[in-house]
């Protein structure tokens, strides 16, 4: 990608006084365009707060800004988002193939409130195929591409890396283990005995062509040549019953019906097609699902759908030209990618995605009979049907907010909720919880952990605070959740954000209650429904009541859907903060009195360990024997001795 020059945007205006309108907007945007030149590039509408609203890019800057100016030609959600725009910033790029790139990978880092957003963005598993050792390892993998083989893939679920993983052992007797399990090994291990792995780590087993012959193999099937591997086994089976080595034409036997399974879980044939991804969408009811199957090597690696946000007024080319760009900043592009829809921009994010993938790309919208066209149809009723689910589903949850919202006397059914639960085991390593829930369910990338910190130092001390103080705990949670959110009203111009909730709910009950409410009322907070969850004197599940502020508690049916309803999002709560907290418990384990000694790195401390045998032995050992452990200097064993000898 070649260089991309900033434009100085230093003339950053500002709406003083009155509440924005479109037509003041408009004056801001107008005072960019005496000096905006008509090359290609990329904007920002940046809000009041200093927040992007909005990241486009243009062929020409000049005349696509000038198009935010007619405000009659604007939709109500580009309507609000001039009037909310303070200033602008502009990164003039070379070529509009740049400035699509660049907005893709601006859309994924900001998530501007007006973009079509993508919120699924993991990275897909892989499969590599090690090559630094003289017997190569295949294994699952998932993240950047750091360690030297090579990649397949990408799959749409870890099942379907495992399958596969599964067939290679049959089929090609590759090992999984690690390196140093390897080389450390003085017998075949079990997967050698059930015949899933050639045993090179024993000497006699396999020698390195031989192992290296299996490899190729496992290649040429990763890179769709199963058809050709086939048909060379069956020619090695059939020689070697011939030769009476009947145990040998087995075992090419089993390699084959391990061949043979993964071609019968084809659930749709991709014809001539070898390398492509399929992406459909689909529209009902304000809603879009954008559907994506990942054929490699002639195999369907399987599929995923997706549910793109802040589209719902969006044209299907609209939309599916956004999930695209911001789909493969992350992902790499195989050599063809075919669309249920053409785009508007469809010959320059052809040119965008072949620089992404340093190989060409071709970019299609099959409309004839034929392999590709039954593939797009396929991809399209997928997506019809996760649609058809996601929308019941949605129907279902907004019910239930209703039904809840009738229950606790809210005005309306909340949008946001959010549920608190804390975790610890006698006051160490103290974690609080925050889960949030909406129309649209879980809303996981919402979560957030708090490290207790006043509960984590307690000693009955100063702060107030004693170990297992629960209440101190969920105040300090509620305390900083909250002294955040009002920072950032302050920025928005005391206006709340989308992320300030309707509803608190808390595990717990009258107590937990008061502490909660005296946050608010600490903090000055109004206008938040607030209930605790309490199970019944039995602690049984069913038997729940709900503490209201100056109500007496709710009992709900044992068999209400509005209980089942808080019950899992209390359940929810509780297995996130659990979660979190043994995570902190098992890092805190790992770590030793070695780790807090000044110039002490991973290095020395793993001398010092693999020396003495244990961080306790490394404390009560002499200055003399300190400095006999190779890397440890005479200073540097003075410094060892006295930090564990303060006073002496």
């Amino acid at each position: 990608m070649s260089e991309i020059y900033n434009m100085d945007t230093t003339n950053n205006s500002t709406i003083n006084g009155s509440r924005a309108t479109p037509e003041t907007g408009v004056v801001v945007i107008e005072r960019y365009l005496k000096t905006l030149p008509s090359k290609p590039g990329v904007y920002r509408m940046v809000g009041v707060d200093g927040r992007v609203l909005y990241v486009g890019k243009a062929k020409a800057l000049k005349k696509r800004v000038t198009s935010y100016t007619k405000t009659d030609r604007m939709s109500v959600r580009i309507h609000r988002m001039v009037s909310q725009t303070a200033s602008m910033e502009f990164v003039i790029t070379r070529t509009e193939v740049e400035a699509l790139l660049l907005e893709a990978n601006l859309i994924k880092k900001l998530a501007p409130r007006y973009n079509i957003l993508l919120r699924d963005d993991k990275m897909f598993p892989e499969i590599l195929l090690t090559s630094k050792h003289d017997f190569p390892r295949v294994l699952k993998h998932r993240g950047a591409h750091k360690e030297k083989g090579e990649y397949f893939g990408p799959f749409a679920s870890v099942w379907a890396v495992n399958e596969t993983l599964a067939i290679l052992q049959r089929a090609f007797l590759l090992r999984t283990c690690s390196d140093n399990v390897f080389s450390n090994r003085t017998r075949p291990c079990l997967l050698y005995q059930i015949k899933r792995c050639s045993g090179p780590c024993v000497d006699g087993k396999v020698d390195v062509v031989s192992y290296q012959a299996l490899v190729e193999e496992a290649h040429q099937f990763l890179t769709g040549k199963s058809q050709s591997i086939q048909k060379h086994l069956a020619d090695r089976m059939q020689l070697a019953s011939d030769d009476m080595k009947f145990e040998k034409a087995a075992e090419y036997r089993d390699r084959i019906r391990a061949l043979t399974r993964i071609q019968q879980h084809q659930d749709i044939n991709p014809g001539n097609v070898e390398n492509a991804d399929v992406i459909a969408i689909a529209q009902s009811g304000g809603m879009n699902c954008v559907e994506v199957f990942f054929f490699r090597g002639g195999r369907n690696n399987g599929n995923r759908a997706y549910f793109p946000t802040q589209a719902k007024n969006g044209q299907k080319a609209e939309v599916l030209e956004a999930f695209l760009g911001q789909f493969y900043e992350k992902h790499r592009p195989p050599g063809e990618v075919l669309l249920s829809h053409s785009i508007e921009n469809m010959d320059l994010l052809t040119d965008a995605l072949t620089v992404r993938a340093e190989h060409k790309v071709k970019v299609k919208c099959p409309t004839r009979g034929g392999s590709r066209l039954n593939l797009i149809q396929h991809a399209l009723e997928n997506a019809k049907q996760a649609l058809a689910r996601r929308r019941a589903e949605h129907s279902s949850q907004e019910k239930m907010l209703e039904a809840l919202a009738g229950i606790l006397n809210l005005p309306h059914p909340p949008q946001r909720i959010e549920v608190y639960d804390n975790s610890h085991v006698s006051g160490t390593n103290a974690v609080g919880a925050m889960i949030v829930a909406g129309p649209e369910g879980l809303i996981k990338n919402a979560y957030r952990k708090f490290n207790i910190r006043g509960a984590r130092n307690a000693q009955g001390g100063e702060d107030g605070y004693s170990p297992g103080d629960d209440y101190a705990m969920m105040y300090e949670v509620l305390e900083r959740r909250f002294k955040g959110a009002l920072k950032i009203q302050r920025e928005n111009g005391g206006e709340r954000d989308a992320n300030w909730p309707d509803l608190l709910l808390i595990d717990g009950g009258k107590g937990q209650l008061g502490v909660v409410l005296k946050v608010l009322s600490d903090l000055g907070i109004e206008e938040v429904t607030v209930a605790g969850v309490a199970k019944g004197v039995d602690r049984n599940a069913g038997r729940e009541r709900i503490f209201l502020p100056g109500q007496k508690p709710i009992a709900l049916e044992e068999r209400d859907p509005v209980l089942y309803f808080i019950q899992n999002l209390r359940d929810e709560a509780h297995r996130f903060a659990i979660g979190t907290h043994r995570a902190r418990r098992s890092k805190d384990q790992l770590k030793s009195s070695l780790d807090e000694i000044p110039s002490i790195g991973s290095q020395r401390k793993k001398a010092l360990l693999h020396h003495f045998g244990s961080a306790k032995a490394v404390e009560e050992a002499g200055f003399s024997d300190l400095q006999s452990v190779e890397g440890i200097s005479k200073a540097t064993a003075q410094r060892i001795f006295d930090w564990f000898r303060p006073n002496a």
